[in-house]
């Protein structure tokens, strides 16, 4: 039976450890719940193990803003201490502080 935990937690910012780009994790799946093809659509020298926890962020680059899917193989805490500009960030988080956002609580029901 797989045992997979979250290095990672809800409200948490994190970067990417190969490509520019940081975000928020809103979500986490114990293990790979993507589609094939979206897998199969990363190349084969990056592409991520599916037995790992992988997180839904609210992402941003210096360019754009995006929800994006990333493996924890790929991720590291980001150091920055700076909040998240995306902009639904607000809409499902509180208060920021040294890198974690509080949930709100007024948002879960």
């Amino acid at each position: 039976m797989l045992n997979a935990s979250a290095k990672f937690r809800i409200g948490q910012v994190v970067k990417h450890r190969i490509y520019p780009f940081r975000g928020v994790i809103f979500d986490v799946d114990p293990i790979f719940a993507n589609t094939e093809e979206w897998w199969m659509s990363i190349p084969e020298e990056v592409r991520p193990r599916k037995d790992q926890p992988f997180y839904h962020l609210f992402a941003e680059n210096e360019t754009t803003y995006y929800t994006a899917y990333v493996s924890e193989q790929n991720l590291e805490a980001d150091e920055t201490n700076e909040p998240v500009d995306h902009p639904e960030v607000s809409e499902f988080f509180g208060d920021f502080d040294h890198g974690q956002y509080e949930i709100d609580i007024d948002q879960c029901h």
